[in-house]
This record gives structure tokens, sequence and C-alpha cells, in this order.
């Protein structure tokens, strides 16, 4: 069974709970534990992400008064977390197949390539990339959009792309 992944979700639920609780290194930790046990598609990621703790007029207006915003966001961290533990109690830790790792990592690289451009240069990517020409003219293209990081940049990216986990795993099997 999964029991070092359920012990690591359950003390990120123990957390939630302590008197120097932060939510924004919290959530970062918890994201990288569900990434890493269930892949970076899982929609448990996509529901931490989401939780803050607003105290706009509105987020306190919508908070019940018997629980603060805050503690009412925290019950939520806690669901998703429970139903993650729940999920691994009954069906064991997902298969993560070969080509799963090896999609997921490319999906790893090309977000951290496009975390580099600015929307614009991603729009001149996806332009060429669709268009009809030639796959050496295309070539040429991209390399220039590249080229318009300057090496530091590049080199910025490249290293950030072989330091992500999922090309680590990818790599080194």
């Amino acid at each position: 069974m999964a029991q070092k992944e359920i012990k690591l979700l359950q003390q990120q639920i123990d957390k939630l709970y302590t008197s120097d609780f932060e939510l924004d290194p919290w959530k970062k930790y918890t994201v990288v534990l569900l990434e890493r046990i269930f892949g970076s598609e899982t929609e448990k990621i996509k529901m931490i992400r989401k939780i803050d703790f607003e105290f706009s007029s509105w987020s306190l207006r919508d908070a019940s008064g018997n629980e603060s915003y805050e503690e009412k966001s925290k019950r939520e961290a806690q669901e998703i977390l429970q139903a993650a533990i729940d999920e691994l109690k009954t069906f064991g830790l997902p298969d993560m197949s070969i080509k799963d790792q090896a999609e997921e990592a490319l999906r790893a690289l090309l977000n951290c390539l496009l975390d580099e451009l600015k929307g614009a240069q991603v729009k001149q990517l996806k332009a060429i990339l669709s268009s009809g020409e030639s796959d050496e003219e295309k070539k040429r293209k991209v390399k220039e959009i590249l080229q318009s990081l300057g090496e530091t940049g590049a080199n910025e990216v490249l290293a950030n792309m072989l330091f992500l986990p999922e090309t680590r795993t990818v790599l080194l099997k």
C-alpha cells in the first residue's frame, strides 16, 4: 500500500492547524506531493491552487457566521487531502507507466519554456508551428524566437528544464 504517501499527505493536513501556518508555502509543498503521487494533471492540484484566504468584503459576507473564511479554506484543503488519502487506501498508487511519465515530462518541459516567453512570443510560436511552411522554415523561425531570449535566458530555460522532477524521472531511468 501507499503508506509513505498517506503519511506525507496526513502531515500536510496536520500542518493546516499549526500556529505558524503559512498558506503559500503549504500550497507549494502540497502541489509537489500531489504531482509526485497522482501526476500534474490531477484535479486535486487545481483545487489546492484555488484555495485562498481572501479577506475581501465579498468573501467575508459569503463566509458563514460560525467560522472564519480562513477556517473554511483550511477545511476545504483538509477535505481535498483526505479524499486523496482515501483514494490511496482504496485503490493504491496510480500506475504511472513510462509513457505517462514521458508525457508528463514533455508537458513540464513545454510549460517551462512557455513560462519564459512573453505572451506575444507564445502567440508567434503557435502561429509558426501551425503554419503550412516547411519544417526547415519553421525551425529557423523558432530559433529566432529562442535567440531573442539571449544566451543567459536560453541557458536559464535549459537549466530549469533539466532540473524539473519530471525530467529527472525520465532521464534517470
